[in-house]
């Protein structure tokens, strides 16, 4: 049974009647249309924690999405799912795919940035001091150029930035 047909929540219902109304409305081919109903059942998965189910429906959407702002969006919420699983190097690689397809997702820069931070502390943490500061230097890469294209978001790394002293100067405010 199609996730559509699925939904209990109040709000969910209110969501997939919108969204079948855009898709019925929007003067845009079928294909896309399509695209969009498997990006709609996987955030529907996601949200409420399905993810294999979720990851089905986004690599569906990733067959039949042309568009490439829309792929950056379905590559980085299945690079949600794999980092909340625990699978970094495949959360980072997906984050780059959309980093790929959409150049200014200051919340992809975001999330690997976390990655590396984890990291690195993890790295610390085995006793490897000089390679948890390289990755802590990737991760201030990262939340750097998020913070360029966000200047009022991730205030959190902003001030590790500073503490660290990562970030010299308050450049963003």
């Amino acid at each position: 049974m199609p996730r559509t047909q699925k939904n209990d929540n109040f709000i969910d219902k209110s969501f997939t009647v919108m969204a079948d109304l855009i898709l019925k409305l929007l003067p845009t081919n079928q294909k896309a249309k399509e695209a969009f109903a498997y990006y709609r059942d996987g955030m529907s998965a996601q949200s409420e924690g399905e993810y294999a189910e979720a990851l089905d429906n986004y690599r569906e959407a990733l067959k039949l999405e042309e568009d490439s702002q829309d792929r950056s969006f379905i590559l980085y919420n299945m690079g949600l799912i794999h980092a909340s699983n625990g699978e970094h190097e495949q959360a980072l690689e997906l984050y780059h795919q959309a980093l790929e397809s959409n150049p200014r997702l200051p919340q992809a820069l975001n999330n690997i940035a976390v990655i590396y931070h984890y990291m690195g502390e993890k790295a610390k943490e085995a006793g490897d001091e000089d390679g948890g500061e390289a990755l802590f230097d990737k991760a201030a890469d990262y939340w750097i150029r998020a913070i360029r294209m966000a200047p009022n978001n991730y205030i959190e790394a902003q001030n590790w930035l500073k503490t660290t002293g990562r970030m010299q100067i308050d450049v963003f405010f």
